[in-house]
This record gives C-alpha cells, sequence and structure tokens, in this order.
C-alpha cells in the first residue's frame, strides 16, 4: 500500500510516516518546512525517515494547488491507496495572533487535498482534527464526585483523581463554540471532509487527537517547555493555578491509532486520547523526578482560548479500531527526558517562544 503522508516532518506526522514504513508500506510525504517554529527539530524528524527503503519526500505546501495536482497526477500510476493529512498550523494561542495562516492551511490546505484525491480517486481520506473543537461547554464545575473522581489507570499520576470534569468528551457532543481560530479551522476542515464523502463517496476517518506528547515534539507545547526549562535551571510559565488538567496521548500510541484508520470505511469521527486526564502540576512534578531538579514556578493568568481540562471518551476508538493506547504517562515523560538529554547538545537551543 502507498500512502500520502503531509506533514511528514512534523511531530505526528513523522511518526505516522515511520510506522507505514516499519509495516513494510510506502510512504509519499508532504511537507514545506516552514518557520512556525525551529526547524531543526523538522530536519532531526526527517532524517529518520530518509534510512528506510520506500519513503519519498516532496518539499511542497498543500496551500499550492497548481503543484498539489501535478505530484498527485505523477502518482497516479503508482497504486496510491489513501492520503493521511497531519499537515497543520498547530497551536491555539498564536492562531489567535495570525489567524489568516491557520485557515489557509488548516481549511484551504483540506479542501486541495480532498480535491485531489477526487479527482485522481484516492478513495481513503484520514484527516487530524483536535480536542480543540469540543471548546468548553461547561465543563468547568468542581466534580460531584462521579465520573471524574474514578480512578483511572496505574501509578504515581494516574492515582490522582480528575477534579475539573464530569464526564470525558464524546463524538456526540457538541462542537459549534470553539474558543480559538484553530479550533474553529479544524471544525470547518471537519466539515469539509464530510461534504466530500457525501458527495463523492470519499471514505473519512477524522481523527480527534487530545494532548500528543513525546520525543522530538513541537517547541511550543508544555512538555517540552517544561523539560527545557527545569533542565536548564530556568523559571517555568505556567498559565492558569496549574490546576487544569489534559489528557496526555504519547505520540507512537497516536501513530498506531491513525494507521489502524485507514481500515476503515465511510464517514466516521473518532477521539484519540489516554482517557487519563493529568493535572499540570503533577505533570511538573514528575519532571522534576526525572530531570533531578525543582522547578522555580511563575504564574500567569489563564489564556481565555485554553479549556480548563480534556478527557476523551475513547470507546468508540476502541471498538472500531481494536486500539487503546499502551503508553503510561509515567513511561512516556520518561521516554520523552531521555530523548531531550540524549540531543542536549542541540534541543536545549531549541526556541520555544516564550522566550
Amino acid at each position: 500500500m502507498n500512502v500520502v503522508v503531509t506533514g511528514c516532518a512534523g511531530f505526528i506526522g513523522s511518526r505516522v510516516a515511520a510506522w507505514l514504513l516499519e509495516q513494510g508500506h510506502g510512504v509519499v510525504g508532504i511537507d514545506n518546512l516552514n518557520d512556525a517554529y525551529d526547524a531543526r527539530l523538522k530536519e532531526w524528524r526527517l532524517a529518520q525517515l530518509k534510512g528506510p527503503p520506500g519513503f519519498h519526500f516532496h518539499h511542497l505546501d498543500i496551500t499550492d494547488r497548481p503543484a498539489l495536482r501535478e505530484l498527485f497526477s505523477t502518482l497516479r500510476s503508482s497504486d496510491l491507496s489513501a492520503v493521511i493529512n497531519l499537515a497543520a498550523r498547530a497551536g491555539v494561542r498564536e492562531s489567535v495572533k495570525d489567524p489568516w495562516s491557520y485557515y489557509q492551511t488548516n481549511v484551504v490546505g483540506t479542501l486541495n487535498l480532498l480535491e485531489a484525491c477526487r479527482q485522481h480517486g484516492v478513495g481513503k481520506f484520514v484527516h487530524a482534527s483536535s480536542s480543540s473543537v469540543y471548546g468548553n461547554p461547561g465543563r468547568g464545575a468542581e466534580s460531584d464526585g462521579k465520573g471524574a473522581g474514578e480512578t483511572r489507570g496505574e501509578g504515581p499520576i494516574a492515582d490522582l483523581p480528575s477534579t475539573v470534569l464530569r464526564k470525558p468528551f464524546s463524538e456526540g457532543d457538541p462542537t459549534d463554540r470553539p474558543l480559538s481560530p484553530y479550533a474553529a479551522s479544524k471544525k470547518a476542515a471537519e466539515e469539509l471532509c464530510y461534504s466530500y464523502h457525501h458527495l463523492h463517496g470519499l471514505d473519512v476517518t477524522v481523527l480527534r487527537y487530545f494532548t500528543v506528547y513525546g520525543p522530538a515534539g513541537r517547541p511550543d507545547m508544555a512538555i517540552f517547555r517544561f523539560i527545557k526549562w527545569i533542565d536548564a535551571g530556568e523559571t517555568v510559565t505556567v498559565y492558569g493555578d496549574g490546576e487544569q488538567e489534559r489528557d496526555f496521548i504519547y505520540v507512537e500510541d497516536i501513530a498506531q491509532g491513525t494507521v489502524a484508520a485507514l481500515g476503515l470505511k465511510g464517514f466516521e469521527v473518532l477521539n484519540l486520547g489516554s482517557d487519563r486526564p493529568v493535572k499540570l502540576r503533577e505533570v511538573i512534578r514528575h519532571l522534576e523526578g526525572l530531570l533531578g531538579k525543582q522547578a522555580k514556578r511563575r504564574y500567569k493568568p489563564a489564556d481565555p482560548s485554553d479549556v480548563p481540562a480534556t478527557w476523551a471518551d475513547i470507546t468508540k476508538a476502541r471498538d472500531l479500531l481494536d486500539w487503546s493506547p499502551r503508553t503510561r504517562v509515567e513511561d512516556g515523560l520518561a521516554k520523552t527526558v531521555a530523548w531531550f538529554q540524549e540531543n542536549r547538545s542541540w534541543a536545549s537551543e531549541v526556541r520555544t517562544g516564550e522566550e
């Protein structure tokens, strides 16, 4: 099977491409290698992909419709089976500053890919969406002790009960009140995906990723920032009081779930998360232990574009994909710290956007 993976030099895209290659599939990688964050991370990820056979890279922007059309024309004879769209402008806060670039990539870019699939007979489209589409529909109240107060999983972090959410986000929940241009762009792309399924019979799976972390992660996300700051003895900036919760999901688990989605027919929307929300303050505490250093904390007001908590209901993914996350957050954080330490010579110089 030959699969187009857009955003192949990105955090998630590189792992999805690697997982496909490990299974013996061919990968046509597309990435514009933009400067949204330090290019050294993208170069490192791309270098890991260029070793195995079956990988072909194209330096291309999915918003460039003529270039995309030309590429797909050359791929028709190679028995192209599917497109996995992981190219995106990511990040909630940055989208408030520059919403135009987010809509160009996340909406127009997705439309270009859907149209390329229609024109060239590619029958399967997997689209990466986000838990951000759920917004914050009245879920900020304290727990009543039912559901969110239950202990999930095992380990020093998992045993800490959730106190923010009453129930997890389910795929049938309302998604009509996005809190940021990023979330709105992701929701708009989902609607385009359904339109192309309805009008043209394209099999589409929309995957709503929760908070993905792991080695070589995005430097604008909390885990990378916290590790870098604690390791260097710098002040850790926390937006809000640290009580906010995130459903952290390890990147390898996300990659496996994404590839599994290639087998679904029709139109489906699935959450991919851990079903184990964790407080940010507890993540910092665990990283302190892994790094052997105590964090100096600085608290700033919560950003209005951020939600207080996320929690994924992954029942549907378990049922349809036979998928469950395998990596405990304690183990995933340890692997992420180990990667940073192995690559400290350059990773410590990567700008996080907070400098």
